[in-house]
């Protein structure tokens, strides 16, 4: 059931929700119409100065409170996300558990009042206020931990929340709303599933105050010129092409399994997985070697079935496009990994495509310049390092990159040269939550976690006081 306003209610219609494991319905979830998301959008804008009024300490409390709540039922949540996700139940766990961390770290973090100048003639501060409603758009492939890092430091510094999941992905949002509905004062938290036409109304809305959307950046665009009206603040976590960039100084047994590993967690359905690898020429034939290997022997399956390593594409469509990925690359590269997908994979139904390392590609290819969203992985060569970083940075996209080396001081020096929100030395897919992390180019706009994520959810006021 929806969330609105304190009380759990029926949607204006119902649509059947599909396990990707087997392509076929098992719940049916409400879709919220305009009139309901009017409705919600009145109520936060009710609930927002008590929320606001009650101080960080007492917000603290009942976020506490809602991160027991998730806790207690961390089984059953990742058991439900296992099912409409896809992942495996070991990483549904994972994304519950990091889920019940991330509400714990903001919990307790405040916005304190920065001095800016203090002298005998004046006073400056800089003061941070919330600001007020907070559409939270979240997509299909973490649809509880993404949510939680909009979620947490959006209540915290005051806003009221309204969230809308994919509709592909609803019911692990819903079922957190269910246990918020006895926690949270009405109308701070609420769910509204759509089947992908509430979001431009809720960017468009004068009442909505802040839009922070996590999606790809096709719709990230349209997210942002819905938005412009209102000159509303807003915060866009888009898509990457993440380049892994091995030196020829790296061990390649040792970087082979953890490349595959930023490569394929969740399917490849990670903004910041590793999306293409550009290794010296004299390392190709061992590193695909060593991936293939890997690949061959991943356990492709249904995320409830003890063992998988690799489940599903989440959606029908998504599943379409990696496949149109790889009958692409089979014309322009060289597989080296990859079976037949769906039945030769599973036999199931379900939307399942094996691994697939892909060399000889083309820059220009595919591949190499969008974004897959799969486990589908292309290997290029490099003679010049310098030729390298060009090639690397030559992408609408920057949004996470990994230099693997067996000298980290030469790879922080060139981290610099990478265009990139960020970029990773021997390790990738970290994100602590007191460290910010964002888009370059193409890739977004704002930060999420630290105190800039915090603080992207209010308004900067400088108080400049005469004194004497």
């Amino acid at each position: 059931m929806l969330l609105i306003d304190g009380h759990l209610v029926d949607g204006a219609s119902d649509f059947p929700v599909i396990n990707p494991a087997t392509g076929a319905p098992f719940a049916q979830a409400p879709r919220a119409d305009e009139a309901q998301a009017a409705v919600a959008v009145a109520a936060a804008r009710r609930a927002f100065p008590d929320w606001a009024a009650l101080g960080f300490g007492e917000r603290r409390r009942r976020l506490e409170a809602l991160a027991d709540g998730l806790e207690a039922d961390l089984e059953t949540m990742a058991r439900l996300l296992t099912r409409e996700q896809g992942k495996p139940l070991t990483e549904a766990r994972e994304e519950v558990f990091f889920s019940v961390a991330a509400l714990r770290h903001f919990a307790a973090m405040t916005l304190e009042p920065r001095v800016l100048r203090d002298t005998a003639k004046e006073r400056i501060v800089e003061q941070r206020y919330p600001l007020g409603v907070v559409a939270a758009i979240t997509p299909w492939n973490y649809p509880l931990l993404l949510l939680m890092v909009k979620l947490a430091p959006a209540l915290i510094t005051g806003n009221a929340v309204i969230a809308k999941p994919a509709p592909s992905t609803p019911l692990t949002t819903l079922r957190l709303g269910r246990i918020a509905a006895d926690i949270l004062p009405p109308g701070v938290f609420q769910t509204l599933v759509d089947r992908n036409d509430l979001g431009a109304w809720l960017s468009r809305h004068p009442d909505v105050a802040h839009v922070s959307f996590t999606g790809s950046t096709p719709t990230g665009k349209k997210v942002l010129a819905s938005a412009a009206d209102t000159l509303k603040r807003f915060t866009l976590e888009l898509g990457g092409n993440d380049p892994a960039l091995i030196l020829d100084d790296a061990d390649v047994a040792k970087v082979a399994a953890r490349i595959f590993a930023g490569a394929t967690a969740n399917a490849g359905q990670i903004c910041l997985a590793i999306k293409r690898v550009y290794a010296p020429r004299a390392m190709m034939d061992a590193l695909c070697d060593e991936l293939a290997r890997l690949a061959d022997e991943a356990v492709v399956g249904d995320g409830m079935e003890q063992g998988t390593t690799i489940g599903p594409i989440q959606n029908r469509a998504q599943y379409e496009k990696v496949l149109g990925f790889i009958e692409e690359a089979r014309t322009q590269g060289t597989l080296v990994a990859g079976r037949a997908p769906n039945e030769d994979v599973t036999g199931t139904g379900g939307y399942f495509i094996a691994p697939t390392i892909v060399r000889d590609l083309p820059d220009d290819a595919r591949l190499v310049r969008e974004e897959q969203f799969g486990p589908v992985l292309p290997v290029l060569a490099y003679n010049d390092l310098d030729q390298a970083i060009a090639r690397i940075n030559d992408s609408d996209y920057g949004l996470g990159a990994s230099i693997w080396t067996g000298d980290a001081a030469r790879g922080a020096e060139l981290a610099a040269r990478i265009e990139s929100g960020t970029v990773w030395v021997n390790k990738h897919l970290e994100l602590p939550f007191d460290v910010p992390f964002g888009g370059a180019k193409q890739s977004g706009i704002g930060r999420q976690q630290g105190i800039e994520g915090l603080e992207d959810f209010t308004q900067a006021r400088i108080v400049n006081v005469a004194l004497g």
